[in-house]
């Protein structure tokens, strides 16, 4: 029987009040413990204390608060949500579910109390070496014990009750509440990125008014913004989504005319935007096409072929330490200096090389065993460049340094001028998004995604496994190697520390959470993570969450893999993969309503025919 999960205001016609007392007390208290464990766990590994500099409503509500703040308003948004059963009457949302949100916020905010309690009559210092003493005085607004336990009570009750009410109110108030929200938040969170941009424009004296001098929102402009972004979501409602149906519709010379202008349109944007950003904006942009670069090549590897591959940081450090070894005068062993254009041809060449030599071994393994070996392939290589045996070769840990930047003939590129090197790193980027875009739609990518979808199927069908995993190796290596040359001409040098099995991981996520398989998935997950997390040393605009990064990464890797495994931009494909059990259910369902449909027309003519319908017709 197929469930589906409500979360709008309007229930099934004919749906009844239930009474408010009828509450499932066990998910309430499940949610409540939850509530309670997420609230004591965020705590104590200090990310209040370390988020509160960073204001966003200035000088109501700090990033530290926040990190708290969000926790009861989501659960008492989960704790009210019901299941429909098709076929069965649901009750419709009223007071039922706002006692279930209250509640559940009360059960948070009583453990949040207790645990005021524990760290006033409680040295934590000692087991808990990250736990700060200011965190007592953060989660009492320095006003006593008694105000802070209250406080956090009512706080937690009002959020679980808010939380709730997004299942009672109307979906048109639901929807404009939740657009001021989040934009409200996005203009807080971009603050750095919208005064740059300002300032390029000659606006300072917009944003000088918009956010106060020590940073965040004023509140006068938090409700102006609040008002004005609700407005144009009432005023827009239904035209986004109408906009996005008409250009799928399009078909033949329509849409290419329609994705002609709006890539034209895209890339205007970005080629003149950088014109008016500093010099962090555009370091931020370049990191984040560095990247770019690195999750394209991992898209092909693990979004098209399904090869998961955890060492891909290999052939990233293959293209930094060849082009080093090629451009720089100060290389150990050998030091031709050759022109950056030269040595690009030499990188694909040995990055294509080191794909096959790491691709060939493991090329026949599937699942665990493939993710383990190449895992190890990637520590192998990092390793050997950091040892004493290859030291005279490439340095050892004090690597190479000197590397000249990029000659084009009329300006050398070099780290210290960040808009130049982001055009280099576009340059690159539209090169590899050509490439992936091509091999996508071509036999070869067909096969890949054949193998990715079951290997077996596609070996009986006549695909050659072995060379089609052997290219991906190849073409996913040399991308790579593309954002390790632009990485070391950038920076000037190139470590063995630059290249640890972080910087896999951190790309696989990028790949995930963005969408495998899609390559606009894998723009929007480097920019929402990269660009706003940053990445392994790379700060991102919220450089607060340094400390907290990894913890992030691995609670949305988490959350993205068991809630929305598609990721933000999914290709039709891979949801239909993700999404085939349900897919098929929707059309049993489908296919028996229509078959009911008929067999009610054809009573109906029967009827009105003065005759008696046909025993086999409809079931």
């Amino acid at each position: 029987m197929s469930t589906t999960m409500t979360s709008s205001g309007s229930s099934a016609a004919g749906g009844f009040r239930a009474p408010v007392t009828d509450q499932e007390w066990s998910k309430i208290g499940k949610w409540g413990g939850l509530c309670v464990l997420a609230l004591v766990l965020v705590s104590l590994i200090g990310m209040p204390v370390g988020l509160d500099r960073r204001i966003l409503i200035h000088p109501v509500l700090s990033l530290g608060y926040l990190s708290l703040l969000w926790i009861p308003l989501v659960m008492g948004s989960v704790v009210s949500r019901h299941i429909e059963l098709e076929g069965v009457e649901s009750p419709e949302p009223g007071g039922r579910e706002l006692l279930a949100g209250a509640l559940t916020g009360l059960i948070g905010g009583a453990g949040m109390a207790v645990f005021i309690l524990a760290l006033d009559n409680f040295n934590l210092r000692d087991p808990l070496v990250n736990w700060s003493p200011q965190l007592l005085e953060l989660l009492t607004y320095g006003r006593g014990i008694g105000f802070g336990a209250l406080a956090w009570i009512l706080a937690c009750v009002l959020l679980g009750l808010v939380g709730s009410a997004i299942h009672v109110v109307p979906a048109g108030l639901r929807r404009v509440v939740s657009h001021s929200f989040f934009g409200l938040l996005t203009f807080a969170v971009l603050e750095g990125a919208i005064s740059d941009l300002s300032e390029g424009f000659g606006l300072e004296f917009l944003t000088d008014s918009i956010y106060a001098k020590r940073g965040g929102l004023t509140v006068v402009w938090s409700i102006v913004l609040a008002v004005l972004i609700g407005g144009v979501s009432m005023l827009t409602k239904g035209r986004l989504k109408a906009a996005k149906a008409d250009y799928g519709a399009l078909q033949g010379p329509e849409r290419k005319r329609a994705s002609r202008i709006l890539f034209v349109s895209v890339a205007l944007m970005t080629i003149i935007l950088p014109l008016f950003l500093g010099t962090i904006m555009n370091e931020l942009l370049a990191n984040v096409g560095l990247f770019l670069l690195l999750a394209l090549g991992l898209n092909i590897v693990v979004g098209l072929a399904g090869i998961l591959d955890l060492g891909y940081v290999a052939f990233f450090a293959v293209g930094g330490y060849t082009t080093a070894v090629l451009t720089s005068p100060d290389s150990p062993f050998f030091a031709p200096e050759l022109h950056f254009a030269v040595t690009l041809v030499i990188v694909v060449v040995f990055a294509g090389i080191v794909g096959l030599v790491i691709g060939a071994p493991v090329i026949r393994m599937r699942g665990d065993y493939l993710a383990i070996v190449t895992l190890g392939f990637g520590e192998i290589i990092r390793l050997l460049f950091m040892s004493d045996w290859l030291k005279p070769y490439f340095g050892g840990a004090q690597g190479i340094t000197n590397v000249p930047g990029v000659d084009l003939g009329f300006v050398v590129i070099k780290g210290t001028d960040p808009r130049s090197v982001f055009y280099l790193v576009l340059v690159f980027c539209a090169l590899a998004i050509y490439i992936s875009w091509r091999l996508q739609a071509s036999r070869l990518g067909r096969a890949w995604m054949a193998i990715r979808e079951d290997e077996k199927v596609a070996e009986a069908m006549g695909i050659n496994t072995v060379n089609a995993k052997l290219l991906a190796f190849v073409v996913g290596a040399v991308l790579a190697s593309f954002s390790g040359a632009v990485m070391v001409a950038k920076v000037g040098s190139v470590f063995p520390n630059s290249f640890m099995i972080l910087v896999s991981i951190i790309i696989l996520v990028v790949v995930i959470v963005g969408g495998m398989g899609n390559i606009a998935g894998v723009l929007v997950g480097s920019f929402v993570l990269i660009g706003i997390l940053g990445g392994p040393r790379q700060p991102g605009l919220l450089h607060e969450f340094q400390s907290f990064k990894l913890l992030i990464y691995g609670a949305l890797l988490v959350y993205m893999m068991l809630q929305r495994p598609e990721g933000l931009v999914p290709s039709a494909r891979r949801s239909q993969e993700l999404h085939q059990e349900e897919f098929l259910q929707d059309v049993w369902l489908k296919g028996e309503e229509h078959e009911q449909e008929e067999h009610e027309a054809e009573l109906h003519a029967a009827e009105a025919g003065g005759s008696e319908p046909d025993e086999g017709s409809g079931s």
